[in-house]
């Protein structure tokens, strides 16, 4: 009997312990663009009576283009909501792939009885086109006992920028507790543009500008920790404003890649009732000014929000990103929250005429009634915006998009978080939108959780929904498979838009929906990992006949 078992799986697979990957939809050859993030699995099994250890050696023309990464697992007390449907993997608790760690010098653990895997990602970038070979070997005592081959098809062909908006909701605070370090200090600013880097390699291309202390997540009565880059002063006048933190924010944001600017929510959350917290200095001290015992649409806010857009808009421009920036009034309102949205929403209107403003809701109301320019639609409630589509509709999901819809808890399957840049596609959104990058609190932010033992908001929200990186060592993130999904989700969205420029729409959606197969919808799609590998391959495949 072999002490090392190998199997070759894609990116769309979670290997459980306790069971052997199904091997469905890998080949031998993966075909990619310039530019381009590919990724597969070495799945193994050690059958040893004793644990092992095992070395990972590469060898490839191109091995600096690759990395191997050791697939561990997390825990998941609270996995999946009472109503769940069949395409869940499991709904049990348990420990479960999802964290992403760069292998050590002293290599992997093999353990006894059970499956693991390795990741290993090949970036095209700088690749010429052509065929790469990528061989992956495991060595156990010096002896090679396992090995993988993959050959990468690199089409003469770069893979365009995302075409529109893509965000995940960025959480200062939660790096500076997490990491021990005061808010916008030195080590805070390194940190935070850590962060900001692997987003933007992934597929992040707007971010959560914290002018004033986001209103997310905050208990009522309760308060995040500041994190508010515009300075304020009280004077006899009214109020003055400083811009350098903010500047240097956009400053960072320019440097790492980001092309949008999302400000944050100038309300409370769940509907815009009250003031978020803004800190300011006032003879001489600094305090709170304005929070929750402040009414949103009351005097002595609206006209603080007058004087701080009028200085606001300015700066915009000095520093080329109005075009760029969009704003929010409150995330989420419901309809019972119709009238102070809207009491909100007047306070600024005329402040904000001609800025991007958007907001995440459910109910067409608050976009028919002309509150909302831009809707982010939650995906299970998004088909009367589509029969009666706004100018620009975006979509997002989160803890509540659980039964059928494409989401991105740990213990759904691959396939599931990456058919969102087919539906991007096909339904053409202007963007997306999550709410969880990197929150690393409890719900409603009342204390501080480690993401290393919790990874569902001390038991708020099915685990995976509130972040997809982990606070690594040095300020560094680490990545989950998931993150890696999204990105290729993404990359999928990209390539169908290269494709549509090349051939027209109608060539694409003849990739994504070839006659006689199934059909994409939110609700309805297919669920395997063959449909995506193969509707990937048909894409690059015509994009490689036009560009020959």
């Amino acid at each position: 009997m072999e002490l090392l078992k190998i199997k070759k799986i894609t990116s769309l697979e979670k290997v459980f312990p306790d069971q052997e990957p199904s091997g469905e939809g890998m080949e031998d050859v993966i075909t990619a663009l310039k530019k381009e993030t590919v990724s597969f699995q070495m799945a193994y099994y050690w059958s040893g009576q004793r644990k092992g250890r095992a070395q990972v050696q590469v060898t490839s023309d191109d091995k600096e283009q690759v990395r191997v990464r050791s697939v561990r697992l997390v825990p998941c007390e609270y996995p999946a909501h009472m109503v769940a449907d069949d395409d869940y993997l499991t709904t049990k608790p348990g420990l479960y792939p999802d964290l992403l760690s760069d292998i050590q010098p002293w290599g992997v653990e093999l353990i006894s009885g059970q499956w693991k895997s390795l990741w290993i990602d090949v970036d095209t970038t700088g690749l010429t086109a052509g065929d790469h070979t990528v061989k992956v070997d495991m060595v156990v005592e010096g002896e090679v006992l396992g090995s993988t081959i993959e050959m990468i098809h690199v089409v003469d062909a770069e893979l365009p920028q995302m075409a529109v908006p893509h965000t995940e909701w960025f959480h200062s605070d939660c790096l500076a507790n997490y990491y021990g370090v005061e808010v916008f200090s030195e080590e805070h600013w390194k940190i935070v543009e850590n962060f900001v880097r692997t987003a933007v390699k992934r597929k992040c291309n707007m971010l959560l500008t914290p002018v004033f202390t986001p209103p997310l997540d905050t208990a009522i009565g309760g308060e995040r920790r500041t994190v508010q880059l515009v300075d304020v002063h009280v004077t006899e006048d009214g109020y003055t404003f400083g811009f350098d933190k903010f500047e240097r924010w956009v400053d960072m944001c320019k440097r790492c890649g980001i092309k949008y600017y999302e400000i944050s929510h100038l309300f409370s959350q769940w509907g815009a009732t009250m003031a978020p917290k803004v800190m300011g200095e006032k003879e001489g001290k600094m305090v709170q000014l304005f929070g929750w015992d402040t009414e949103a649409a009351g005097k002595e806010y609206s006209e603080f929000l007058h004087q701080f857009l009028a200085a606001l808009k300015p700066e915009l421009v000095k520093l080329g990103i109005s075009e760029v920036t969009y704003f929010h009034i409150s995330d989420e309102p419901s309809q019972e929250q119709f009238d102070s949205y809207k009491a909100a929403k007047e306070v600024v209107e005329k402040d904000l005429e001609g800025y991007q403003m958007m907001d995440a809701l459910s109910d067409y109301e608050f976009y028919e009634k002309g509150l909302v320019s831009q809707p982010v639609c939650a995906v299970n409630h998004i088909q009367p915006f589509l029969e009666k589509r706004p100018e620009k509709l975006w979509g997002y999901y989160c803890t509540g998009q659980y039964v059928d819809v494409t989401n991105r808890f740990i213990v759904q399957p691959g396939y599931r978080t990456r058919i969102l840049g087919t539906q991007m596609y096909k339904y053409q959104l202007d963007g997306f939108l999550h709410w969880g990058y990197n929150f690393y609190n409890a719900e409603h932010s009342i204390f501080p959780i480690d993401p290393y033992r919790c990874t569902d908001a001390a038991g708020a929200f099915p685990s995976g929904d509130p972040f997809l990186v982990y606070p690594g060592a040095d300020g560094e993130p680490e990545e989950s498979l998931r993150i890696m999904l999204m990105d290729e989700a993404m990359s999928d969205l990209c390539a169908m838009n290269y494709l549509e420029e090349l051939a027209g729409r109608d060539v694409v959606m003849s990739c994504i929906e070839p006659e006689g197969g199934e059909k994409v919808e939110f609700a309805s799609y297919p669920r395997s990992v063959s449909y995506l590998v193969e509707m990937r391959k048909r894409v690059n495949r015509e994009i490689e006949k036009r560009v020959k």
